[in-house]
């Protein structure tokens, strides 16, 4: 039996159904394609591990296809890829993920198949150690890139101890200590019913889409211990400068933030000014910075979607020579914000630069189990699809400025480059 929770919007195209153990369903039909992509959501991302354990949940995304019970690595391989189908586990700060997609007729055979793997996967130590391995060379490489130690320098002075101060892959240290019994033990805490959102997107009927699920899923039983409490510390504001030199052909100039999480009132207004600063080739720091005064080889902004509160970025590469004066253009772009409003043709073509995105990115079955059971984990709903759009919609040029007055003041600095020329911007 199952209990059908009807969506509070009727012209929703997404069915969710809560199952009696906890697992939610969400089904979107969509006829147009022989195929149907799923999405597995956890509540069980980087955020969820001990600072000590720091890359736990990428480990074990790297590791829980490659055995389960009864099946070895090669087997599950080998019947994925007879049937033309995919299957793939990822982790992000905030949840953890399983995908797949296949043609409707292989859809139940890989579905049974996914619940084995999140069930009772068997952690093979051989694959732990060389999935480990992996993740310490791709450690070891991005520690040569300055782009990313940039941001890593960012982050961990903007979160301190905070799991968001960390990389999903966790540093050399964390990542070398990894055990399989710290893996069976985060399995155990984290992949129960009760956690757990089932998002699926193609041509199947809610009514199959739910007999499917529930011959997979509906005998698991919720344990009785209960989910351990995610008790995060808070979040100081202490902007402050990061330097790293390194013999490179450009320096890597980034500011950042400390912004909203998505449940804010402020986040329409930053997401819209991060679209507004960096997103493209007409956006503000492109055009003022590398267009008219040459000073970028590459210049952007982010602001990623987070449960808690996420990092608004500004970044840009430039000529060692032309760092200083670099470093005051972004920063004098950025203080505009908080100062001038943005016109109103200004304002309308970032609203429909991001409207027009996000609906590029609803276009497959996979987008679309994807966006609304990620929505559904970070617990906006379903409905919040509707509501993004009229959020960033209803965005003022007053509203834009006041959250730059609020967040977009004093900024987080990090560096990397030539020693000569990124110390010209501190000194």
């Amino acid at each position: 039996m199952t209990q059908i929770v009807k969506p509070s919007l009727s012209h929703s195209p997404i069915h969710r159904t809560v199952l009696n153990n906890g697992i939610v369903v969400l089904v979107a039909e969509n006829p147009a394609a022989d195929i149907i992509a799923g999405r597995i959501f956890i509540r069980a991302g980087s955020c969820h591990e001990k600072q000590e354990q720091a890359g736990l949940a990428y480990l074990l995304s790297a590791v829980i296809t490659k055995g389960c019970d009864g099946l070895s690595s090669l087997e599950i391989a080998e019947q994925v890829e007879s049937a033309g189908a995919s299957l793939s586990a990822d982790t992000a700060t905030d949840y953890f993920l399983l995908s797949l997609k296949t043609v409707t007729s292989d859809f139940a055979e890989i579905l049974a198949l996914a619940g084995r793997i999140l069930r009772s996967p068997t952690f093979p130590e051989l694959q732990v150690e060389l999935e480990r391995r992996l993740a310490l060379q791709n450690i070891r490489s991005q520690q040569e890139q300055p782009f990313t130690i940039a941001f890593e320098q960012m982050r961990q002075v903007m979160y301190q101890n905070h799991p968001y101060a960390m990389s999903v892959l966790g540093n050399e240290t964390t990542m070398s200590n990894l055990t399989r019994a710290d893996l069976v033990e985060y399995h155990q805490n984290y992949f129960r019913p009760d956690n757990l959102v089932i998002s699926i997107a193609g041509r199947v009927t809610q009514q199959d889409a739910l007999a499917l699920v529930e011959q997979v899923f509906g005998d698991w039983q919720v344990p009785d211990q209960t989910l351990p409490i995610l008790d995060l510390p808070q979040i100081r504001v202490e902007p402050q400068h990061q330097i790293k030199p390194m013999q490179t052909q450009q320096s890597i100039i980034m500011l950042g933030y400390l912004g909203s999480s998505v449940i804010s009132a402020d986040y329409a207004p930053l997401k819209l000014l991060s679209t507004y600063l960096g997103n493209g080739l007409s956006s503000r720091l492109f055009v003022e910075l590398r267009e008219k005064r040459g000073l970028a080889y590459e210049v952007s902004a982010f602001y990623p979607t987070r449960l808690y509160p996420g990092s608004f970025v500004v970044y840009m590469g430039t000529a060692p020579e032309n760092t200083s004066v670099a470093a005051n253009g972004l920063r004098t772009e950025v203080d505009l914000l908080c100062t001038t409003e943005v016109s109103a043709s200004a304002l309308q073509a970032s609203k429909n630069k991001i409207l027009g995105q996000y609906a590029l990115g609803k276009q497959t079955n996979g987008q679309i189990a994807q966006i609304y059971g990620w929505y559904e984990i970070l617990g906006l709903g379903i409905d919040f699809d509707n509501r993004f759009q009229e959020l960033i919609a209803s965005v003022s040029a007053k509203d834009a400025m006041a959250a730059a007055q609020r967040y977009l003041q004093e900024p987080y600095l990090s560096l990397v480059g030539q020693e000569e020329a990124i110390n010209s911007v501190v000194d």
